[in-house]
This record gives C-alpha cells, structure tokens and sequence, in this order.
C-alpha cells in the first residue's frame, strides 16, 4: 500500500473540502421556497419564542402540518434543529428578530431578514456537511483503490459532478443525509480496519442517527450501511465488536434525544410527528407518509427521463456502474462494491415508492439524493483501473458534468413540476441564460450576477489547478504498488 499522510495532514484532502464548500456557499436558492422557508419558520419560532409554532407564517408556506389551534413544520427536525446556532449568532449579531418584521413576500426587509439566515445555515450545515463527505469520499477511494487521483476524481464527481452541489445551496434535508451517509460509510470503513479507534464508531453513530432526524426515510437508506458494518465487524475479536455496535448506538441514539426533545416543545408529547399533520397534500396519507412500493415507470423516469432522470443532471454517473463491477469482480474489494450497490438501489427505490416521487420544484430526482455517493465510489474505481484515454474520456465528462450543475446550482435547483424539459427550460432557457443567478457577490456586495459567477470562477479555477498539483505531487511520492489494497 503506498504510503500517504493521516487524513487531518492531507493537503488533498483539505483543498478537496475548500474547493467544494466554497463552491456550495457560493451559491443560494429562493428563501420562500416552501422547504426552505418551513424549516427556518420553525427555526426561528425555537430561537426567539422558545417553541416551535409557526403560525404567523403559515400563509407564507404550502409546506406545513396542523394539529388543535396551531401550526407546525412538517419536516422532521434535524435542519430546524441544527440552524439554530446560526439563526441565534444572525440575531445576536444584527440585533433584530422576526418580531421586528411583518411577515409577507412583499416586505423586501423581511425578505432580507430570511435570506440571511437560509443562506448561513446552508453554508455552515449543509454546504459543510457535503464538503466533508467530499474529503471523506477521497479518503475512501484512495484506500480502496490505492489510488489518490481516483480519490480525488469521486470526490469533486460527488461534490460538484452532481445534484449534490445544487442541494447544498438549499437548506433542505436531501444533501445533508446524502452526506452523512458518505460520512458513516467512511467511519464504517475506517473504524473496522487496521487503524480503528472508537472514535470511527462515534462519527458512525452520529451520522447514521442525525441522518434519520434530517430525513426520517434515511432510515431504510441506512441499512447498506448497517449491514456493511456487521460484515465487516465479523473479523473483530467479540469483545471489540460488541464495544464498537454500543458505542455506535449510543451516540446514535442522541438524535433520538433530539427528537424527543423536539417533539415535546411543539407537540406536548413524544408520540408525533409532523408528517402526520400534513394539510396541502393528500398523497401522504398512501401507504406509510405517501411510500407505497416501487414502480417500474417512476424507475425509468428517476434516471432517463427528461423531467427528472439523474443522468441527465449528472451525466458523469454513467461511470459509475462499470466501476462497481470492477469492483466486485475483485474478492478484496467485494464487499465495498456490494455496498456500493446496495447503497445506490436502495433510495431509488424509497423515491420510486413515493406518491409525490417527482419531488414538485426540483432539478433532478431529489429524493433519490443519497444514492450519489455509492455511485461516485464506482466512478473512482473505474478511475483507477482505467486506460489513459479512458481517463481522459472521463475527465472530459466529469468537466462537463460540473459545468452543467454550476449552471444548476447557480441558477435552478428547483425547476418547476409542471416543466418536462427542466434543465433545457426551467434551468437554461428561463434562469441561466437571462442572468438570473443568486450568488453571495450580486446579492450581498453590489455585484452583477454574472460578475458573481466570474468571481466563483476564478476562484474555482485557482482551488483546482492547486489540487491537480497536490494530487500530482501525492503520486510522485507514494511508493508504487501492484494493484489496489481493500482495508
């Protein structure tokens, strides 16, 4: 195996975190996006009333449940909860709280007021969460693959190749649990081999626990990974086993604490959840919170079709599969390359078995999100096994495949429902090519939007001409191996 730096002294490693956050925090979407706005309602309702009614924004919202006399968000809790640092640091800081606003679309200050806040919890959860899943995705590849520059081409293919950025700009759940899925998956990884400690086993617990309290479905999008992690724990002494299971749930079990918590300031008690008063939106109460069973048709149309098909948006992802065969062709790398598939099919079929699969407002198959990170693992396989002119081919689609989601992310993430060609039109047509962009230069510093996407441009380019040198440099010192070397 070649020799390489601990994670934390990577230099890789963290101009891969840099390149993708900055990337993700560059960029916003529409605050009173009913996702958006229903999650910092609440947020809000938490950090200066001290509960979690959002009643005086319900008319301001689609998205929203009704239980008695009030209303409530009803998302589960994991972004609500995680945004209340930056909404209290926000109103710490500004001096102002919602109280001072009247609440409408009209209000340009409370607009402002709102914006703020979406655009610091998107940057300092969601766009950094994706980041580290990024580094942790390079961190993987490279150890599975023996292969750095296979590493480092899953990661920036997961951070900026796919719908993955887009999201990030948002404060939806569908990043964040793409991400700590990609996190648990590494700590599984690294905290059943050699080098384990228990601190694997936390990161494990913790991703896998608040990923279910961002997204109650991440709880059948989690089970590759839980098996992944008994595989792998089988070759441990019993005790090691029984200590690393325990402490994984144990820390897992906080987001249960949370939820607890949660549901006892807004509901009164622990046995609701906000699913369960859904107001707009017949289609939840098919089957369990609208998940019914998988239908063929909607499979087709989540990765072909022109309305919502993920290849589409991420054309790169075409790689993937070949690399998973690679990948379970070799006995010391099957296991992963089963995880790999498991881990991909698994929210295809959660988003294939739900009423509203189309996701409403979105570019690309939103739902089926955490899926991406197991089929980048195949594309950095296929990297490494891969001919020069193979690579090249690949590099050339993995460009075009952050080009074309740089236009998503920076104009339209959520292209309208009702729009069959979402990327032609909705995305390029109706946003990108107008100059309707919303990057942190034009919205906040006085710059045009398309001066906002120069700036991003530039420095992108600088980030990634400096992280195709470290990735070059990484090589040349690594001692040659013959093949890679699964942990």
């Amino acid at each position: 195996m070649p020799t390489t730096p601990p994670l934390r002294r990577d230099p890789v490693a963290w101009a891969i975190l840099i390149l993708v956050w900055f990337s993700c925090a560059w960029f916003g979407s529409w605050e009173f996006n009913p996702n958006n706005a229903v999650r910092m309602f609440a947020t809000l309702s938490l950090v200066e009333d001290g509960d979690a009614t959002i009643d005086e924004y319900a008319a301001l919202t689609i998205d929203k449940a009704h239980f008695g006399d009030h209303y409530y968000s009803d998302k589960a809790p994991g972004i609500t909860v995680l945004g209340i640092p930056a909404v209290a640091l926000a109103d710490a800081v500004s001096g102002q709280t919602a109280h001072d606003f009247v609440p409408g679309f009209e209000n340009r200050e409370f607009n402002r007021f709102l914006k703020i806040r979406i655009r610091l919890v998107a940057a300092t959860v969601c766009a950094l969460l994706t980041a580290l899943a990024a580094m942790l995705l390079y961190d993987l590849v490279r150890g599975v693959t023996s292969d750095g520059e296979a590493g480092a081409v899953a990661a920036l293919s997961y951070g900026l190749g796919t719908t993955v950025w887009g999201w990030s700009t948002t404060i939806f759940g569908h990043a964040p649990v793409a991400a700590l899925l990609v996190i648990a998956t590494w700590a599984v990884w690294r905290g059943t081999g050699p080098g384990r400690s228990w601190g694997h086993a936390v990161f494990a617990g913790l991703a896998l626990g608040w990923a279910v309290l961002i997204e109650h479905s991440a709880l059948i999008a989690g089970l590759p990974v839980a098996g992944f992690a008994l595989w792998r724990l089988r070759a441990l002494p019993r005790a090691a086993a029984v200590r690393t299971v325990g402490i994984a749930l144990a820390t897992g079990a906080s987001a249960l604490v949370v939820l607890v918590g949660y549901n006892l300031i807004a509901f009164g008690t622990v046995f609701r959840l906000g699913y369960s008063g859904v107001t707009d939106f017949a289609g939840m109460q098919e089957g369990l919170f609208g998940l019914t069973y998988p239908k063929p048709y909607v499979l087709y149309e989540l990765t072909f079709g022109e309305r919502r098909g993920m290849l589409w948006v991420a054309p790169i992802l075409i790689v993937a599969p070949f690399g998973i065969a690679a990948l379970l062709r070799d006995p010391a790398t099957r296991a992963i390359g089963w995880l790999a598939v498991a881990g991909a099919v698994v929210p295809f079929l959660i988003n294939a078995s739900y009423y509203y699969w189309d996701g409403g407002n979105a570019t690309g198959p939103r739902h089926a999100l955490p899926a991406v990170g197991y089929l980048c693992i195949g594309i950095g396989a296929f990297w490494a096994r891969a001919t020069r002119w193979s690579r090249a081919a690949v590099a050339a689609m993995l460009a075009g495949s952050v080009v074309l989601n740089m236009a998503i992310a920076s104009a339209e993430i959520t292209a309208p429902g009702s729009e069959p060609r979402a990327l032609a039109v909705a995305v390029f047509r109706d946003r990108f090519d107008p100059g309707y962009l919303r990057t942190v230069a034009d919205e906040w510093l006085g710059f045009t939007p398309w001066q906002g996407l120069a700036i991003w441009a530039v420095v992108a380019a600088m980030l990634t001409i400096a992280l195709a040198g470290l990735v070059r440099r990484a090589k040349a010192e690594a001692r040659p191996v013959p093949g890679g070397v699964a942990i």
